[in-house]
């Protein structure tokens, strides 16, 4: 019964997050609800901290970890595997290519910024798969903690703005035709609201939507790479606990279920087809829950130690986004 009181806190902050993030999709409500739970647990430390904020904490935390589990699990009925087949192989290869390169770049640039693993992983995962909510499934199963999150959706945050307005002119720069743009914006912008801006600003100029309906399609199936992903940082994750020896060691522990569900739910949209309505308002739930669920990841963010990790996720974050960037192009351009 105590959680009721955190969950409903969480409600309240993402309510109206939402409804901006709807008319400012660039930004979104999840970044509003995260800045908002930062700047009221700045303001007003007791409602969250112990033991004066023991009402809402338990809540708060049930949000952060089950809601937002249970929200994942909805965005599944957005997938369509028959999309995956449509893409073609080539656009499939493209992908593979720049996952690899974001997982390798991550480890690399992680290690030189001497960054701590948790938080090299996530904006790893964020880059080369679908940002935030690429993010919001891994960090549970690696145990990240909140103030982690923060970071990885706050450089994920600052590239999709950047990449709504330079790709568009460097597509043209290069002298790409409406297919090999959609690819690429499809392949190295990470949020979906990113990449529909970026393609909708070049096929209005083009004056038809291939470049747009292309990215899309890309965009939505690079989501799907949230499955092995998932699975592998469980295991990874499982073989940490087990080397450190902190207890008995379980697989089921850090095995993310949810993401299993969240295939089985792509699988019922793929084969019997809901009607639209009902697939876009599971959807749509699916993602107020990951808004509450970011508010109050802001609010268990401690501000202090945020703003002292200074530039080195921004310069991981460039790395990546680089690299993926130029990869998708060069694999093109080799297919080609």
């Amino acid at each position: 019964m105590q959680k009721i009181f955190g969950i409903f806190f969480c409600l309240i902050i993402a309510t109206p997050s939402w409804i901006i993030g709807r008319r400012f999709p660039l930004i979104g409500g999840p970044v509003i609800a995260i800045l908002t739970g930062i700047v009221l647990s700045a303001l007003f430390p007791f409602l969250t901290r112990r033991p004066r904020g023991i009402v809402l904490t338990d809540g708060i935390q049930f949000t952060s970890k089950k809601i937002l589990q249970y929200a994942i699990i909805l965005l599944g009925f957005e997938m369509n595997m028959f999309n995956v087949i449509q893409v073609g192989g080539i656009s499939l290869f493209v992908m593979l290519f720049t996952f690899l390169a974001a997982f390798m770049t991550a480890f690399c640039a992680g290690r030189l910024l001497k960054l701590p693993g948790n938080i090299t992983i996530l904006i790893g995962v964020g880059t080369s798969i679908c940002g935030g909510s690429a993010i919001a499934a891994a960090a549970p199963v690696i145990r990240a903690d909140d103030d982690d999150v923060v970071r990885a959706i706050s450089t994920i945050f600052l590239f999709n703005i950047i990449a709504v307005f330079i790709f568009p002119p460097l597509g043209r720069l290069a002298g790409m035709n409406d297919t090999q743009f959609g690819i690429w914006a499809g392949t190295a912008i990470n949020d979906t609201s990113s990449v529909v801006a970026a393609g909708t600003a070049w096929s209005s100029a083009a004056e038809n939507n291939t470049a747009l309906n292309f990215a899309t399609i890309v965009k939505l199936t690079r989501a799907l790479m949230i499955v092995p992903t998932t699975l592998f940082l469980a295991l990874y994750t499982a073989r940490k606990i087990k080397n450190s020896g902190e207890g008995n060691f379980k697989l089921r522990r850090v095995f993310p279920w949810f993401v299993l569900f969240f295939l089985m739910a792509a699988i019922l949209n793929t084969i019997f087809t809901l009607p639209p309505g009902v697939s876009s308002t599971l959807v749509q739930a699916g993602k107020f829950g990951i808004t509450m669920a970011m508010a109050s990841i802001g609010l268990n963010t401690n501000l202090k130690k945020l703003i002292s990790s200074g530039v080195k996720p921004i310069i991981l974050g460039t790395c990546c986004w680089f690299s993926v960037a130029v990869v998708s192009l060069l694999v093109q351009q080799f297919i080609s």
